[in-house]
């Protein structure tokens, strides 16, 4: 009996020894090691203490058996590197200064679970929420909207050229009579201008006269030869006294019926217009082909426009344009674009576009100049606020919000601009969530993050643990 009361107490021991010293042991949360401290608004801040951060907050531990930390440390013992803000291409190992401009070198870590070269070949950059606030950066979508702009220019009333008649002698002599006196003058259609007298004008009609009679002997006589031959001559008489000598069908007539030689003509106006041109006084000499006077219809006028490289495009035959004039304030007037000219001037840099409008009033006066506006309309276009457009002298990008707090950049062309808002002719989609701010930020920091694939000097970087400072020469004395 003693004996088994001694064995069970041993018993008891052991049991009670392995509840104690072995049984909790599995179950027992193990100590956490903290690998370093950091603040998790700056990336890359790192100290081996608690304490205060460059920014004021209080840094934050890392624990070693944190899985997602354990893996981003590692990542960032072997990808950290040191690097110039000012010059990208000098990487080095260790913290230091920049040997081009001596800044100090700043420590930046490539992503987690991500190398440099597959970060570059997905062009795209991952914020931290934190990042995102810091940045500013806010998003819009890309939508469809009508887009107005307005082309401003300096326009100068021209005569339209259609619309204008040049009177001329059409034989030497005097001018008799002058009807029409001064530049300016408004005159009717056949309204007469002068009267020329010509010696060479009375034998024409004398010489018509005389093979008019020919032709009637001829027919008295019966003689059906003479006749033709007569008819012929005074046909060529009488196209001489309306082709050279300009006179009509009804003067030629009145001859015929008369038997009488006027010795003077009398010229009239061959349009309604305005006389912008007086070249004859009464009693002047004048010769064959002389340029009397010049006459302008002025209910409708041209207005030239120059128009930049960069706006032809927008322009178009038949387009409306409206003009204004400060010799009739707070008054439009209405026109359409009527040609553009197919060549560009190569000193100005711009093309002459022709505008016409009405000007049955006369208000508008040629040489005169005028403010005209084109109005462009484009309908339902993809746009995006102008802000979000950024442009890196070869290209234009704009980045475009692929997963929360991931951008991508992507090439756009751009169409008309008006309004704060940028068409977008290719490169992006309806509905794409676009950086409207903070966009700089982005590319700064997608520089920061893949210096090998946007730096220029990719390549052929400067590490600065191999740069070795020159040791001054010594003097001897």
């Amino acid at each position: 009996m003693k004996k088994i009361v001694i064995v069970s107490f041993v018993m008891l021991l052991f049991v009670g020894a392995f509840i104690v010293f072995i049984y909790p042991k599995p179950f027992s949360k193990p100590e956490r090691k903290i690998l370093y401290w950091t603040d998790s608004m700056i990336p890359g801040d790192r100290s081996d203490h608690p304490g205060k951060s460059p920014m004021g907050m209080d840094r934050t531990p890392v624990y070693a058996n944190e899985s997602h930390a354990g893996s981003s440390t590692e990542a960032q013992e072997d990808t950290s590197y040191y690097t110039c803000p000012m010059h990208p291409s000098v990487i080095s190992d260790r913290p230091g200064a920049c040997p081009v401009c001596g800044m100090a070198l700043v420590k930046k870590t490539a992503q987690a679970g991500m190398s440099i070269e597959q970060a570059a070949s997905l062009a795209a950059v991952s914020l931290s929420p934190a990042q995102r606030v810091l940045a500013n950066v806010s998003t819009s979508p890309v939508t469809r909207k009508n887009i107005e702009k307005t082309i401003s220019a300096v326009g100068v009333v021209d005569i339209a050229e259609p619309l204008q008649a040049a009177v001329s002698a059409r034989f030497r002599g005097r001018i008799e009579n002058l009807f029409v006196n001064y530049t300016g003058e408004v005159v009717e259609k056949n309204q007469a201008l002068f009267e020329l007298y010509s010696p060479d004008l009375v034998s024409a009609q004398q010489e018509y006269l005389l093979s008019l009679d020919a032709l009637q002997k001829a027919m008295a006589a019966g003689h059906e030869q003479n006749r033709e031959v007569q008819e012929r001559l005074l046909e060529a008489v009488k196209n001489r006294l309306k082709i050279h000598f300009g006179m009509s069908e009804d003067q030629i007539s009145e001859i015929s019926v008369t038997k009488r030689v006027h010795n003077t003509l009398r010229f009239l106006s061959p349009m309604r217009g305005t006389v912008v041109l007086k070249q004859v006084q009464q009693g002047q000499y004048v010769d064959e082909g002389m340029l009397l006077y010049q006459l302008v219809d002025l209910s409708k006028v041209w207005i030239s426009v120059d128009l930049y490289e960069q706006d032809l495009s927008m322009v178009h035959i038949g387009q409306a344009v409206h003009i204004e004039s400060q010799s009739f304030p707070g008054e439009s007037f209405h026109g359409k674009v009527t040609f553009i000219d197919p060549v560009v001037n190569s000193e100005t840099r711009t093309t002459r576009v022709r505008t016409e409008f009405a000007n049955s009033t006369g208000r508008l006066k040629p040489n005169m100049f005028v403010s005209a506006r084109i109005a462009v309309i484009r309908e339902r276009v993809l746009t995006v606020p102008l802000p979000a457009v950024l442009s890196t002298g070869k290209r234009t990008v704009v980045w475009v919000e692929i997963q929360p707090n991931m951008f991508e950049p992507r090439n756009v062309v751009l169409g008309l601009s008006s309004d704060g808002l940028h068409e977008i002719l290719d490169g992006i989609r309806e509905g794409e969530l676009v950086a409207t701010s903070g966009g700089f930020l982005i590319d700064s920091e997608s520089k920061l993050q893949l210096p090998s694939a946007t730096d220029v000097h990719a390549g052929h970087t400067t590490p600065v643990n191999k740069v070795e400072e020159k040791k001054p020469e010594p003097h001897n004395h």
